[in-house]
């Protein structure tokens, strides 16, 4: 599988241990982990034509990434 860029390690590396700890620790961290994780690679299968979709969707799926990282950044950062 080629390289999925936007992982949240790779997005935010400073934060990469407590990344993996709060995914352990707390459900709600983890879940939105996960989701991110799901639709960051949908976004890449779309980018790269894997499973294309419509622009709009593609649009929609982005936006949706960047809310889930902001939330997630936002955990990260209190």
């Amino acid at each position: 599988m080629s390289h999925t860029p936007h992982e949240l390690a790779e997005e935010f590396p400073e934060f990469a241990v407590k990344i993996a700890d709060l995914k352990q620790s707390d459900t709600h961290f983890a879940r939105l982990a996960e989701e991110y994780h799901e639709i960051n690679r949908a976004v890449h299968r779309a980018e790269i034509n894997v499973e294309p979709v419509e622009e709009l969707a593609e649009v929609d799926m982005r936006k949706k990434r960047g809310a889930l990282k902001d939330e997630i950044y936002r955990l990260l950062s209190a």
